[in-house]
């Protein structure tokens, strides 16, 4: 891959990135409930999410996926439920204090928030789609393709650390601003009811033919 090349596919990525989505839904959420020290650990799972991609495309089963109806339906459904399954919870929860310094608050582990930001971005077929359409141009067949994988990899991966640290950092701050009973259940339905149209549109979106 060519310095011009890379240099084009970075910019790409940082689009990609900033561009509103399950991934910046589930920051913000984990920087409001959690703070950002805590929370953070959920843009670890969103990264290791799409190493999973990659890797799914790098070895093939991406293309399966893409030539299955049945496979990619099912892919696309397991994550527009999950993704609903989290809007319900946050909309549940609408009379829990999200102050992270509250005994009464959940406090979710480390382990539970990054399984949980990987599980956003692992299940959601268009991540697939996505990169079984992008990456390709980008790659040098004449070549070795592992070093080019491993650069569009952490070039991804560089660009999500930094935009969802942002958006936790965001609600992370936020949440000291919003200790009110009404403004907490109000910020926890808007998040619900979020993650809730994300699924919706996940379970609508159709492959291009």
């Amino acid at each position: 891959m060519s310095l011009a090349t890379w240099i084009t596919f970075f910019l790409a990525c940082w689009a990609i990135s900033l561009s509103p989505g399950p991934g910046a839904i589930a920051a913000m959420t984990a920087g409001l409930n959690q703070g950002f020290r805590r929370g953070y650990f959920t843009v670890l799972g969103l990264v290791l999410g799409i190493w999973t991609q990659m890797i799914i495309v790098v070895i093939g089963l991406g293309a399966i996926i893409k030539a299955s109806e049945t496979a990619f339906t099912a892919m696309k459904f397991l994550g527009a439920a999950y993704l609903i399954w989290l809007g319900i919870s946050q909309w549940r929860s609408s009379d829990k204090p999200l102050v992270a310094a509250s005994s009464d608050a959940p406090v979710r582990t480390r382990k539970q928030l990054v399984m949980r930001g990987w599980a956003i971005n692992a299940t959601n077929p268009k991540g697939t789609i996505f990169m079984l359409a992008v990456v390709p141009n980008f790659v040098d067949l004449a070549h070795p393709l592992l070093p080019q994988y491993l650069i569009i990899m952490m070039s991804l991966s560089f660009t999500d650390l930094v935009v969802m640290a942002g958006y936790v950092a965001l609600a992370a701050k936020v949440l000291h601003a919003l200790r009110e009973p009404h403004h907490l259940r109000v910020m926890n339905r808007a998040f619900g009811g979020l993650f809730v149209l994300a699924g919706s549109l996940l379970a609508s979106f159709r492959r291009a033919a």
